[in-house]
């Protein structure tokens, strides 16, 4: 079986993420989504809620394939999360070029970390790389529509949030 990890903070998942998501699947047999606790960040969402809305944005909102994706937390090295579950790719999301020299730096620290761990870069659609969780955030914040960039349910844990 041919599997894949994504990790992220998701906080929250986007249309952005989803775009990522949904290309994985169409080339692995199997995409683990992974989101952690890193803390070097501020969250909005716990780590539970993040799971929560993570798993209610793809299977009940969108009705991905249950078999194909795991939504799963991990507070380790992503290397060894691929090596946990004999994933040899990493899914990295890019939106801009911004975003390349961080997401290079990382793939190169991971290949030097295994060198049988290769990082496949995905841009999400075009009318979706300009979001971001956190402009999500503010635009929830300020009272603004959201509907364009998260799914129902997701727009429903923002709102009680906030």
């Amino acid at each position: 079986m041919n599997t894949a990890i994504y990790p992220g903070t998701f906080d929250p998942i986007t249309y952005g993420h989803i775009d990522v998501i949904k290309k994985s699947i169409n080339v692995f047999d199997r995409l683990i989504v992974a989101t952690t606790d890193n803390t070097n960040k501020h969250y909005h969402f716990s780590l539970a809620d993040r799971l929560n809305i993570i798993n209610n944005s793809l299977f009940r909102d969108l009705k991905l394939n249950r078999k194909k994706i795991k939504v799963i937390s991990f507070d380790d090295l992503t290397i060894d999360l691929c090596k946990r579950y004999k994933a040899n790719t990493i899914i990295r999301g890019l939106r801009a070029v911004s975003d390349f020299e961080y997401e290079f730096q990382l793939a190169g620290m991971n290949k030097k970390l295994n060198n049988k761990i290769e990082t496949m870069f995905l841009m999400s659609d075009v009318e979706n790389q300009i979001i971001s969780s956190k402009f999500v955030k503010e635009i929830a914040s300020l009272g603004g529509n959201i509907d364009r960039f998260v799914t129902k349910s997701t727009v429903k844990h923002l709102k009680n949030k906030i």
